[in-house]
């Protein structure tokens, strides 16, 4: 099931942001073990792709200086044949997840397959050449000939090892790897260049001479480039242990606590969540942190506020923190309980409008667990179905999770919330606002999240919102004046009158004429004829059919900017 965590975070349609509103958020810069493979990945393709590239182009740039002859012979072949692992490489690892084991098989795979194919080409080259040079310049009996034959092959052979060469030393540098993974591809880079000096013993065509070179000369070629192959791997292994260490840094610097990040679940205004693991505890676990940039006094001080109100509440069908704190770089966090399931939105994207049972069983618990919040102060101010998780919880399916009290007010202390919310602004979601937090954010009160609660019902009944429109100003206009269309007009089809009207009595535009608690309104819906009617069997009916392509749409989707916008009002 897909984890929903990234639904902790506020979403409004776009539709509904004026453009000139819409906030640039800032990448925040988290190491994480999924981030690290795909940068692996991308970084491996993208040097296959290169060194495919330039292959390609060193070999083919020789045609128009070649004869016909000579392009027919087997060091040609063979540079077109040398390019193909490599474009192996580019092509196995540019699309799709690969896991790191594959990433790296098929890298030091090809590349050891590309020095092995490479290894005779200057003997080759040699070979093809050698005959027009002779018929031109030399005769086999010139005293000069063997000195010809010699500086030839230096030249072959020691432009073909300084390119594998150049090749270790830029893949350490560019693609990240743990020194000692280094030193492993490197030796394996340039193990083919050692056959080199026993290739210089067979003699080809016109090169009589060349079987008469001494054994002890093939010796000390060998160890020559022995020895220069070793500090190839000693440089290659300086250079990744720098640029590895810089990247293990970074991503040391982003560990919270004992908590290691592991990938990204989405982002909003107010922060973003990780999924995170524990260096102790193997419990499932998010967290949500504030970015640096973000870090501003105000921000810090709602942030802070945010994790300690939330903390304050154990009702089941809110989500539950275990830990919060900041680290050595001033990063503020909290860790949470790590949700499995979706949100209301993506539930009702999928499978349409909610059976009346199973609309009052979503609306009873978080009823039940705004009474807890509503009890010791705290309103809630941006309930909608983004915020409202249907999770398995404790062997249940359905369980309703409130989340994401990043805009909480807490009534027991008007001090507090001086600086946070401007007395000229109202802060929430336009689909689901109440219309006194239109008016003045001091009105706001227990009674504003129960209008919202009776918003997100009705959009579960019915599969659309109570009030839509072509920008913010006239949604909120028909919060402020248009009376709610009744839900069985709006599906044409009979509702249970005591949902309805439940809903209706919710939907009020005057505090005074709606539910005057959570506990009243949870009353009210727990006497309703439906109530009970979508058990667990039903509940576990609809997740065996529809999980797997809730899952599957979620994981489908790129993580969103996901944001509750801030209506300035009196400007």
């Amino acid at each position: 099931m897909h984890r929903a965590n990234k639904h902790l975070l506020s979403k409004c349609p776009d539709s509904l942001i004026p453009a000139d509103n819409a906030d640039v958020l800032t990448t925040h810069t988290v190491v994480t073990a999924e981030e690290g493979r795909a940068l692996l990945q991308r970084r491996v393709s993208q040097f296959g792709l290169a060194l495919f590239g330039l292959s390609l182009f060193a070999t083919v740039g020789t045609a128009p200086f070649a004869t016909a002859e000579q392009l027919a012979q087997p060091w040609f072949v063979m540079s077109l044949i040398a390019t193909l692992p490599l474009a192996a490489i580019w092509l196995s690892c540019r699309t799709g997840q690969r896991s790191v084991r594959f990433v790296r098989v098929v890298e030091i795979g090809c590349l050891f397959a590309t020095a092995l194919l490479l290894a005779p080409l200057g003997r080759l080259q040699l070979a093809g050449f050698l005959p027009d040079l002779i018929g031109t310049e030399l005769a086999i009996g010139d005293p000069h000939y063997s000195r010809f034959i010699g500086m030839g092959r230096l030249f072959m052979n020691g432009m073909l090892i300084t390119a594998l060469a150049l090749t270790a030393a830029v893949r350490a540098a560019f693609v990240p790897s743990p020194p000692s993974y280094t030193a492993l591809i490197s030796t394996v880079i340039g193990a083919p260049m050692l056959v080199v000096p026993w290739l210089e013993r067979v003699p080809f065509e016109y090169e009589a001479a060349v079987a008469n070179v001494p054994e002890m000369l093939v010796l000390w070629d060998f160890f020559v480039i022995l020895a220069w192959w070793a500090f190839v791997v000693v440089v290659c292994v300086v250079i990744s242990k720098v640029v590895y260490g810089l990247h293990q840094q970074v991503h040391e610097a982003r560990k919270l606590g004992q908590y290691t990040l592991e990938r990204k679940l989405g982002e909003g205004g107010m922060g973003m969540v990780y999924e995170a693991s524990h260096a102790l505890m193997r419990r499932p676990t998010a967290i949500k942190l504030l970015p640096p940039e973000k870090a501003g006094e105000t921000s810090l001080v709602r942030f802070e506020r945010e994790v300690q109100l939330t903390a304050r509440l154990t009702h089941p069908n809110t989500v539950t923190i275990f830990d919060y704190g900041r680290t050595p770089d001033g990063i503020f966090y909290y860790a949470m309980e790590l949700l499995e399931g979706a949100d209301l939105d993506a539930v009702v994207s999928l499978a349409g409008p909610f059976p009346p049972g199973r609309v009052l069983k979503v609306l009873i618990e978080v009823a039940g667990a705004l009474e807890e919040a509503h009890g010791i102060g705290l309103i809630h101010r941006d309930i909608k179905p983004a915020n409202i998780i249907l999770c398995s919880h404790g062997g249940r399916h359905d369980v309703a999770k409130l989340v994401d009290f990043g805009l909480v007010k807490d009534l027991s202390d008007h001090k507090e919330d001086v600086g946070l919310t401007k007395e000229s602004s109202v802060t929430g979601t336009p689909l689901y606002m109440p219309p006194e937090a239109l008016k003045s954010a001091d009105a706001v009160d227990a009674r504003s999240d129960l209008y919202a609660l009776g918003a997100v019902g009705y959009y579960l009944l019915t599969g659309e919102h109570v009030f839509t429109g072509d920008s913010v100003i006239e949604v909120c206009g028909h919060h402020l004046h248009s009376e709610p269309q009744r839900p069985s007009e709006r599906l044409g089809d009979a509702v249970p009158s005591d949902l309805e009207h439940a809903l209706l009595q919710c939907l009020e535009k005057v505090p005074a004429n709606r539910p005057q608690s959570a506990a009243e309104l949870l009353e009210t819906l727990e006497a309703c004829e439906s109530a009970g009617s979508w058990d667990r069997r039903a509940a576990t009916t609809w997740w065996t059919e529809h999980g797997p392509a809730l899952s599957e749409e979620r994981e489908a989707k790129q993580v969103s900017t996901q944001r509750t916008i801030a209506i300035a009002l009196g400007r």
